[in-house]
């Protein structure tokens, strides 16, 4: 099918105005099709000219043009074209629709745990027309009424407002305006949780078999969604415009959320089942903020093309933890956003897949699936925090305010934005979003001292822009020192130039650690000098700022990813100073970090036993240390789950003896204890199966695919591999289990083989999985073989020319990554 192009799409936006839709889907018609019709009422601007319209049917039925019969074989790769248009054109497809496994458009999921079906509708990036008949871009926004024939006993919800009217009939309210991508059905025998709030009805919606969980949590998920809705009603001065607002977790989503309106769709396994550490919490809570966040940022504006997707997310990435600070008990969620948002923006900007924030090309809609990363996300809400150190927060809410009030129901674009903000803080922002937001790149950051018996007699903050980088970004950000738990001393600094005087540093002793960029408030990587890597192992633990905290731990997780840092040195950080961490952000982040890239990565093989074996000490440590069931102590037992090497201890845990506070009867954990069994060969068939038998659950069955694909025997690699290349009819979600499991062993000769088959294989996926889900396989299966020969094969592979844009890209930020380790081993080899 072709992807609609930028240049199509602002053809089709000339020719046309959507004035309606009108969607019946009829979902009785077995388990693999559903019914579509759509009736499309819109304005033709050219009148006898032509436009086209975007249908992916299985099987189309009819279709009616202003009273005309046109024969369903026109349509041809998912495209009709449509003749003389009237200056006021009625349309009507009637169509087969095929149910996805991948978790594009209408999704379809049977629970193994008692057998009912759910469908939930995932339109975007252009998914649309595999649920309805449509003009398939953002600009083309329009009012939708569905109907919807659910199966007896499913609960019907959407965007607009569910009325049962009988007999399995649902009719959903009107909406205002939406984009196509936005439309969204979900159906099922929900378990419900309803609200009211400020005059809107709430709802929290999950699988049957998740009511224990969902209502568990519905309290604590409630109270963010109300503390969210006032702090934005308050903030901006508009009104949700949607009706009612329901939360539906669903299950096999490829995505963390997807906002829309009126209709959130989430992952569920955010609603936890068993134990949860406060950083889960906390990106829980930031993601009902984030979602919320784009009821205004992407749903009541909407940018006109996919190059401006940063209105949507670079929004709802800053507002999400600016609310939560502001509105509720989680104040430490820049703690949070540095070391985990951050740290996956810097290592997107590191890679030659890096983009500006606004203004990448996007030519067409595929393209524009790729830049959903780190840069649009994280990067652009700290691009957010420079603007507003620079207009002034005031004169940013007002300013922006102003663009949504204008452009309510409608599509706006940066230079909207742009104008409003400078319409209201008298500053021009030609130069500055020229450099922030039009501009790749990120500056470096050091402080270098001149210290004469013991006091510093000159300070410079220094600014090295990247090799052929251009832009000249001002930075407004901090600079604090710290000495045995002390806050010496912070300075606040614009920075315009490659050199910034630190005069207050000048006649003070040198503090042991000196922290640009302290307050995390930049976009900029951190060079720490050696005298202050030196010192950490006894200071870093005891600095008393969390967010100065994070910015160190992600200069050093950067600098081992750049090559600058050994990564041993950062072992040997973990191994004196992580049991002391208070933050339960910085705990949890950092033991992932280590766990899933620095040891497995980054040192070579021969090493990887006496680091885990050190890790696992930290652990053990921190556990006998940490207060019971608290999220210190948890991720201690997780960690410890995940890598120890006592073989006695974890057949006692998964016996369910001698557990750790809080976590009896918490199989999510008992998966982690049978994970590290299996990869070491010391469970069996027979072993894996006895505890899947006892979580007949959607989630049970992913992780007991990865944990057999873990499983170090030529037996297992060559079922697993079967399994995810072959269309056996696995969804998403469990091919996503298989491709994280599959390159887990203690022995590379049993993959080797099948690295060149990765390269050769997963891409031709793309016969029977979307975009979006095969980006998703090829990210987690990119082969962990730390190996020249991996790289050199990769590199090969970028050359084939029939590659989709989501693999290509996907195959690129792997090789990266991967050249990062190869890189790392080479000039720290011992």
């Amino acid at each position: 099918m072709p992807s609609l192009t930028r240049r199509e799409a602002l053809d089709r936006g000339r020719a046309i105005t959507v004035t309606s839709y009108d969607v019946a889907l009829d979902l009785r018609t077995g388990p693999t099709v559903f019914g579509s019709v759509s009736t499309i009422r819109f304005t033709g601007h050219r009148p006898g000219g032509e436009t086209f319209l975007d249908v992916r049917a299985s099987e189309v039925h009819g279709i009616t043009f202003n009273g005309r019969q046109l024969d369903p074989s026109c349509v041809v790769d998912g495209r009709l074209i449509l003749e003389d248009l009237a200056a006021d054109n009625e349309l009507v497809c009637a169509a087969t629709m095929a149910y996805s496994r991948d978790g594009q458009g209408l999704h379809r999921s049977v629970d193994p745990a008692d057998g009912e079906a759910y469908v939930y509708g995932h339109a975007f990036l252009d998914a649309a027309p595999r649920i309805f008949a449509c003009f398939d871009q953002p600009d083309l926004k329009a009012p939708y009424s569905v109907r919807v024939s659910a199966p007896d006993g499913a609960a019907v919800l959407g965007n607009g407002a569910a009325t049962d009217l009988g007999d399995g009939r649902w009719r959903l309210a009107t909406t205002p305006p939406l984009a196509t991508y936005f439309v969204t059905v979900c159906a099922g025998p929900w378990v419900s949780v309803r609200a009211v709030h400020d005059g809107i009805p709430l709802g929290l919606h999950a699988r049957a078999s998740m009511r224990e969980p969902l209502q568990r949590w519905a309290a604590d998920l409630i109270e963010v969604t109300a503390a969210s809705f006032d702090h934005y009603h308050s903030l901006f001065g508009i009104r949700y415009a949607f009706g009612e607002y329901h939360q539906v977790y669903v299950p096999e989503f490829n995505a963390g959320a997807m906002e829309n309106p009126g209709c959130i769709i989430l992952r569920d396994s955010q609603l936890f089942r068993g134990a949860a550490s406060d950083d889960s919490l906390l990106t829980r809570a930031r993601t009902v903020a984030h979602e919320l966040a784009h009821m205004w940022f992407g749903d009541l504006v909407t940018m006109r093309w996919w190059d401006d997707l940063w209105l949507n997310e670079s929004f709802a990435e800053y507002l999400g933890s600016r609310t939560l600070v502001a509105a509720t008990e989680f104040t430490d969620a820049w703690v949070s956003f540095g070391i985990s948002r951050k740290t996956w923006g810097y290592a997107a900007e590191r890679a030659p897949s890096t983009h500006p924030v606004a203004g990448a090309p996007a030519l067409d809609a595929d393209a524009a699936l790729q830049d959903f990363d780190g840069i649009s996300y994280a990067k652009g809400a700290s691009v957010l925090r420079q603007l507003i150190a620079y207009v002034g927060d005031d004169a940013f809410i007002e300013g922006t305010a102003a663009y949504l009030k204008e452009h309510a129901f409608g599509n706006g674009s940066l230079a909207d934005l742009l104008a409003a903000l400078e319409s209201v803080s008298a500053k021009d922002l030609g130069a500055w979003s020229r450099a922030w937001l039009l501009t790749a790149g990120r500056d470096r950051l050091s402080v270098e001292t001149t210290v004469v018996a013991g006091q510093v007699t000159a300070a410079t903050l220094r600014r090295v822009v990247p090799a052929g980088d251009r832009a000249d970004r001002p930075h407004a950000l901090d600079v604090a020192g710290f000495t045995d738990g002390v806050e010496a001393v912070r300075t606040t600094v614009l920075v315009t130039g490659d050199e910034t005087p630190l005069p207050e540093l000048v006649g003070r002793p040198l503090p042991a650690v000196l922290v640009p960029n302290a307050g995390d408030l930049t976009w900029a990587g951190v060079d720490l000098s050696q005298a202050v890597l030196d010192a950490l192992p006894d200071q870093l633990a005891a600095i008393p700022d969390a967010v100065a905290r994070t910015v160190v731990w992600g200069a050093l997780i950067d600098g081992v990813a750049r090559g600058s840092l050994d990564p041993r040195t950062v072992l040997d950080l973990v191994d004196a100073g992580w049991t002391q961490e208070t933050s339960s952000a910085i705990v949890e982040r950092v033991a992932d970090e280590v766990t899933r890239r620095l040891i497995p990565d980054f040192l070579p093989e021969a090493e990887h036993d006496e680091a885990w074996l050190r890790l696992s000490g930290a652990a053990t440590r921190l556990l006998d240390v940490a207060e019971a069931g608290s999220t210190r102590a948890l991720v201690a037992a997780r960690t410890i789950a995940a890598v120890t090497d006592d073989e006695h201890l974890l057949r006692r845990w998964v016996a369910g003896e001698g557990l750790p506070a809080g976590l009896s009867g918490d199989t999510d954990f008992r998966w982690d204890v049978v994970a590290n069994l299996a990869r070491r060969g010391l469970l069996d068939e027979a072993g894996i199966e006895a505890v899947e038998a006892q979580d007949r659950t959607i989630s049970g069955q992913a992780t007991a695919l990865r944990v057999r694909a873990t499983v170090p025997t030529p037996e297992a690699k060559s079922w697993a591999w079967g399994q995810l290349t072959r269309r056996t009819g696995r969804s998403n979600h469990e091919l996503n289990a298989l491709a994280a499991g599959f390159w887990v062993t203690p022995d590379l000769e049993l993959v080797r083989p099948y690295v060149a088959r990765f390269f050769d294989e997963v891409p031709d996926l793309i016969g029977w999985l979307g975009e979006d889900a095969l980006a998703r396989v090829v990210k987690l299966g990119f082969p962990r073989v730390v190996e020249t020969a991996t790289a050199e094969l990769g590199a090969a592979a970028l050359t084939r020319t029939d590659l989709t844009p989501a693999v290509s890209r996907n195959l690129l930020d792997g090789a990266w990554a991967l050249g990062e380790a190869l890189a790392s081993r080479e000039r720290w080899a011992r």
